[in-house]
């Protein structure tokens, strides 16, 4: 009997980029999502080895570069897939060049997929046009200065804050002019970025107290920075946002924030769970495929989906809403019922809440209106304000518990320090259960951060608990409220009424 042999895996030396994960490549995306073992060195960004599918064995690369070759060989002989994780672009750091030629000496087939470079990114991001002529160094190491300061163009070097006064020093000894304009960036495409401006002569004294690795720009480039920079000039940048959502809904918020340069903390205040007794759902759905109702009104997301769920659980599509009418709260509703192929009927034209909704909603009309009954699938903790109003409109209503929202766990202490002491620059309440949870669990927000509701239910929420509502969009939706945010402070910068950026510390995950 002959013995199957194993196929043997590949080996992808993977780039990271400079930081932001936004700067991964699609096809990093696509080998770490495939990959059975991860390799990878302590300066990658947390954020991209998060992207590592859960089950995945992540392996901190140990040794010397043969070492970690032979460790990436024998697992890919096992079969598996490996992929050596490094920062910033693979085939320019010295030592993975060695993991990779110790790699190609083997059967064994490889890959390399680039990473966005530091020293062009960078300075892109700090706002630096390199322009096709640079010169960029590692100065971290033994240095040929006097080659360096002949280069023809801009130079970026790579440093940290100890080498600043030797960098200065030397390319000046060397015909630099001291007043040559100089852009150092730490935390480089990060959310901490900063970007400190001076001369060679200033140089270790303006920025060498920076700390981790710096890409340091000098040359005439640096002169038009201002005009060019668009990270650090973001309306939200290096703000901290508290998101108090349900786990399934943060995504979306912080990912609009971090387009106007905040740093989004999630934290967990409502959990989603489904009704205690399955009957009132399960008999609603039958009503609507036996034709029993005229409308159905969907007051948030989470009903939408929760009525998905249980058509999926008895084999059902969007034909069963046939010959119903759709009526939505608002936008963002309205765009979950969109994503499932069907079209709401009604959606408020005003004031996106349930009295908006009131306002447009058309009363019963025993004539044109074959059936008078309404579904009305939402939370268990709903106010009556809507079913009142569609009651007093002469229509029938069925008031179901379609899922239940139950308070989150605390989050850590550090986090509710911050929220009671003011190290949070905004929050950003999406109904008023966040705005009750949010201080059950973790207290009131201090009086200095400025809290942005979605709409007037929950603003009215937010006053009854003692917060000065600062920001209320005209359109109840994610997108409008964080939006609205990040215009509420450029208008408090452009009065010079914002204080100076506060220090925080880093916050552990929940």
């Amino acid at each position: 009997m002959t013995r199957a042999r194993k196929t043997p895996g590949r080996v992808a030396f993977v780039g990271s980029g400079p930081g932001d994960t936004g700067l991964l490549t699609v096809r990093a995306r696509d080998l770490l999502g495939k990959a059975e073992l991860v390799v990878t060195d302590p300066d990658v960004p947390s954020e991209v080895v998060a992207l590592v599918p859960d089950g995945v064995e992540v392996r901190p690369a140990v040794g010397d570069p043969a070492d970690v070759a032979k460790d990436l060989v024998a697992e890919a002989k096992n079969g598996h897939a490996v992929v050596r994780l490094v920062a910033g672009d693979p085939l320019t750091l010295d030592s993975v060049v060695k993991e990779a030629h110790a790699v190609s000496r083997t059967t064994i087939a490889f890959d390399v997929v680039p990473g966005v470079p530091a020293g062009t990114a960078v300075p892109a991001y700090a706002g630096v046009a390199l322009g096709a002529v640079h010169t960029e160094a590692d100065v971290r190491g033994v240095t040929d200065w006097s080659s360096l300061a002949a280069a023809p163009g801009t130079l970026v070097l790579h440093a940290t804050g100890s080498h600043l006064a030797e960098a200065a020093s030397s390319l000046v000894e060397n015909g630099v002019a001291p007043q040559t304009p100089v852009a150092v960036t730490a935390d480089g495409t990060g959310f901490g970025q900063r970007t400190v401006d001076t001369t060679l002569a200033s140089l270790a004294a303006d920025a060498g107290d920076l700390g981790g690795p710096l890409v340091v720009t000098v040359g005439s480039a640096v002169a038009g920075r201002t005009r060019l920079s668009w990270w650090e000039s973001r309306a939200l940048y290096g703000w901290r946002v508290l998101v108090p959502r349900t786990k399934e809904q943060a995504g979306a918020m912080s990912d609009r924030l971090h387009s106007h340069g905040a740093i989004p903390v999630e934290v967990p205040t409502i959990s989603v769970e489904p009704p205690r007794s399955p009957a009132q759902m399960e008999r609603s759905v039958k009503g609507l495929v036996d034709g029993r109702y005229q409308w159905v009104v969907f007051t948030s997301t989470n009903a939408v989906r929760a009525v998905w769920e249980k058509f999926r659980e008895f084999g059902l599509d969007a034909r069963a809403f046939s010959g119903v009418k759709i009526a939505c709260v608002g936008e963002s509703t309205a765009a979950k019922v969109r994503s499932f192929g069907i079209i709401p009927e009604l959606v408020p034209s005003g004031e996106q809440s349930s009295e908006g909704l009131l306002a447009d909603f058309p009363p019963y009309d025993d004539i044109l209106d074959p059936v008078d009954r309404v579904l009305l699938p939402r939370a268990d903790i709903a106010t009556e304000t809507l079913a009142a109003g569609l009651r007093d409109r002469g229509w029938e209503i069925d008031d179901v518990t379609a899922y239940r929202t139950v308070r989150a766990a605390p989050p850590p202490a550090d986090t509710r320090e911050m929220i009671k002491s003011g190290g949070f620059d905004a929050v950003c309440f999406t109904s008023s259960s966040t705005v009750r949870n949010l201080v059950g669990i973790a207290g009131k927000p201090h009086a200095r951060t400025l809290v942005a509701c979605i709409g007037p239910q929950t603003a009215e929420t937010a006053r009854e608990f003692g917060l000065r509502v600062d920001v209320q969009p005209e359109d109840a939706n994610v997108p409008a409220l964080v939006d609205a945010l990040a215009q509420h402070a450029a208008r408090l910068r452009a009065e010079g009424a914002l204080p100076p950026p506060r220090k925080t510390k880093r916050l552990r995950r929940s």
